[in-house]
């Protein structure tokens, strides 16, 4: 793990030692252990961009964790899982503001539509773009609800 980022979080970790704090370095732990995985599994070394997609991957999976916690009441885990969450998002880039996200999603649905695209294929060019701009800067969950919102309506 050569990059920057994987030198970021490899100094975390070193860091995560150094201060005793658990959850912060079973979390960072966590993270390295998929980056190794994926490391083995394509035989190359991930770049930045790879341990972006390895992170939003694990915020992704956090945040429905929370959600399926909480909804079984079970607080003490959802906020396990919190913790984990904010310590991931440490190692995203900044979020996208509403009006980036806003200025994306006009023109991408503008692109397509210049395209003659529409339902499905509409959603996938779209989705496909705002993949490439907004990557690691917003909650493509929540894009994706305004890009259906926007081309059903």
């Amino acid at each position: 793990m050569s990059t920057g980022l994987a030198s970021q979080i490899s100094d975390a970790v070193k860091a995560a030692m150094r201060a005793h704090d658990s959850t912060r370095l079973g979390t960072l732990r966590l993270l390295q252990a998929a980056i190794k995985q994926k490391a083995v599994d394509e035989r190359v070394e991930p770049d930045d961009a790879a341990i972006l997609a390895i992170i939003e991957k694990q915020v992704k999976q956090r945040r429905e964790s929370i959600a399926a916690f909480e909804s079984a009441g079970r607080t003490d885990s959802a906020a396990q899982e919190r913790a984990e969450l904010d310590i991931l998002k440490e190692f995203l880039p900044q979020g996208a503001s509403p009006e980036e996200i806003a200025a994306a999603l006009d023109a991408a649905v503008a692109q397509a539509a210049s395209q003659g695209l529409q339902g499905g294929a509409a959603m996938g060019a779209v989705m496909g773009q705002l993949k490439k701009a907004l990557a690691g800067r917003a909650d493509m969950a929540a894009v994706s609800a305004q890009v259906r919102a926007r081309l059903n309506g």
